[in-house]
């Protein structure tokens, strides 16, 4: 199964090792995989949260169990003020901010990170848990853009989506491989601890790792099909702005005339082409600004995810919609302003 997730990969391997044994396992994989085919051994990425007492403790051992099987690593320390909240949202965007400067000084284009079917279904039941959408519930897929914003040439690659955690760790006790098992692994505070202190009852109603997986599954193959569509109304609703650096022409009817999931998604698409950002504006305020465009009541515009949406200067094209950059705010003593659905 590795071999087939890396088989159009042949750029240079780097992966990201917790001491876990999920990604303890990849390491070793990743690494045996590596010398058969005669391919220079990854490189270990390691970082040193400071969240917890013995955190730089067990990097340092993790660097020492990628050099006993004969590998480089790196250990990246994040040193910024602990967050009182969000912690579990905060250690990850360190930890990828941390990573994503490594590969970009040294080019490699892509991180392996150690993801299993476990975690693929625990990611399903949070997302459900906080109200996402069909994009939310779809599986996280095997390579996928890097998750936070300022890296738009990285990816990251998870070739263990379809094995389980425990046959994972069984593979490497046979082997007579040790791995870390992190104290905050059963913090409750936590949800993604909560979900998996439930797998005995979810497992007991049926709902297994893999079935939840294949359910994440059909949903991004429903994702996938959405989105064609909603490249195919694009092409027909939206042209260059000439003259207007980054600026789209939107024609409204069309947007008006296309099923409203696809309508939303083709606005998001406008907004997040023209702002440069790499995610999605909220979807309560991509809503209402849908329901004015398509009512015909946007007025002299409205902003929103960085963007100013408005009437197209007349003699531009009819009836269309000019999709700009927002510019910095005025003062408090500025006259007509946009109004913002954000």
């Amino acid at each position: 199964m590795l071999a087939a997730a890396l088989a159009d990969h042949d750029g240079a391997l780097a992966v990201a090792v917790s001491g876990g044994g999920d990604s303890l396992a990849l390491m070793h994989l990743l690494a045996a995989y590596a010398k058969a085919r005669k391919r220079k051994a990854p490189v270990v990425l390691t970082v040193d949260h400071g969240l917890r007492k013995n955190s730089s403790r067990d990097a340092k051992q993790v660097a020492a169990w990628a050099r006993a099987a004969g590998l480089t690593a790196h250990v990246l320390s994040w040193r910024g003020p602990a967050p009182k909240s969000g912690i579990e949202a905060a250690a990850r965007e360190a930890r990828y901010r941390l990573m994503g400067d490594w590969l970009v000084k040294h080019k490699v284009a892509t991180l392996h990170v150690g993801h299993t079917i476990d975690d693929q279904a625990e990611t399903f039941l949070l997302r459900l848990a906080r109200g996402s959408g069909l994009d939310g519930l779809s599986a996280m897929r095997a390579r996928a853009p890097w998750p936070v914003p300022g890296f738009a040439h990285l990816s990251v690659a998870r070739p263990l989506l379809g094995i389980a955690r425990a046959d994972l760790r069984a593979w490497l006790k046979a082997r007579g491989h040790a791995w870390l098992d992190d104290p905050m692994n059963e913090d409750t505070a936590f949800d993604r601890v909560k979900i998996r202190r439930a797998r005995d009852a979810l497992n007991d109603l049926g709902l297994t790792a893999p079935r939840i997986a294949a359910a994440a599954c059909h949903l991004a193959r429903a994702r996938v099909a959405l989105e064609t569509v909603t490249q195919a109304v694009l092409a027909r609703a939206v042209a260059p702005a000439g003259g207007i650096k980054g600026g789209l022409l939107l024609d409204p009817a069309v947007l008006a005339a296309a099923p409203r999931e696809v309508g939303l998604r083709s606005l998001a698409a406008v907004l997040m082409a023209v702002s440069g950002q790499p995610y999605r504006p909220r979807f309560d305020a991509l809503e209402r600004l849908f329901e004015r465009i398509v009512a015909g009541s946007l007025g002299a515009g409205a902003t929103l995810h960085g963007c100013h949406i408005g009437p197209a200067a007349k003699g531009r094209a009819e009836r269309r919609l000019l999709v700009s950059r927002e510019k910095p705010r005025k003062t408090a003593g500025s006259l007509k302003k946009a109004t913002s659905v954000a």
